[in-house]
């Protein structure tokens, strides 16, 4: 059986057989002996997205990863960075160090911070993620147009992800369509994406795409 380690757009853990792109954590949130998570979601408002390989370095999903065999942070995996981003993470400044520079350069000129520090970014991330008690931003699809690429949202039956003037329909093994934004039912949606996130995005930060994306620019 598949572990719950799989994080979807709203930040929800799951257990599903894919893995995705890259890795990332919350602190330590499992139980090592029974390989399961714990009731609680987090254990640090640093919500990071890391390498799926870095160096050398090689761990054991939910186990003791620290010197001594003690428990080390719990491996969560998203499809891509879309998705981390969507769920609250941030790129990781040790394993993950050039993106994490471009976050925060783009962090610094949405909100005029001259040298931000993870604490700023991390505390405002977590006010708004949906994981940890934020709201979706309410639109419908005729704003969507107005959302830079790379942003989530959702319409209560499907997630997406705009992008190139489209929604990509996400799914935990890909993207599996591209829509026209008037294709979609004229309904209420909510971003799932936090607010600062998307300001990042409209700065310019390019986050890294799950492969299915090209086969559908392919394909149509």
């Amino acid at each position: 059986m598949p572990l719950q380690n799989r994080v979807d757009p709203f930040g929800e853990i799951h257990a599903t057989p894919e893995r995705g792109m890259f890795t990332g954590n919350r602190g330590i949130i499992h139980d090592p002996e029974t390989k399961s998570l714990l009731k609680k979601r987090w254990a640090t408002k640093a919500w990071i997205t890391c390498a799926l390989h870095f160096k050398e370095v090689r761990r054991v999903p939910m186990g003791r990863n620290r010197p001594g065999g003690l428990t080390g942070w719990t491996e969560l995996f998203f499809l891509d960075e879309v998705t981390a981003l969507a769920a609250g993470h941030r790129p990781c400044f040790y394993c993950r160090r050039q993106r994490a520079k471009a976050f925060s350069a783009a962090y610094a000129n949405a909100f005029g911070s001259e040298d931000p520090k993870v604490g700023e970014m991390d505390g405002r991330l977590h006010r708004e993620r949906l994981a940890s008690g934020g709201e979706p931003v309410e639109l419908d699809r005729h704003g969507l147009h107005l959302l830079p690429d790379g942003t989530m949202f959702s319409d209560g039956a499907s997630d997406y992800a705009v992008r190139g003037g489209k929604a990509l329909r996400w799914s935990f093994g890909g993207y599996d369509a591209a829509l026209a934004f008037d294709e979609l039912a004229d309904t209420d949606m909510g971003i799932v994406t936090p607010a600062t996130t998307v300001a990042v995005l409209r700065q310019g930060y390019a986050p890294e795409w799950h492969p299915s994306v090209e086969r559908l620019s392919a394909a149509g």
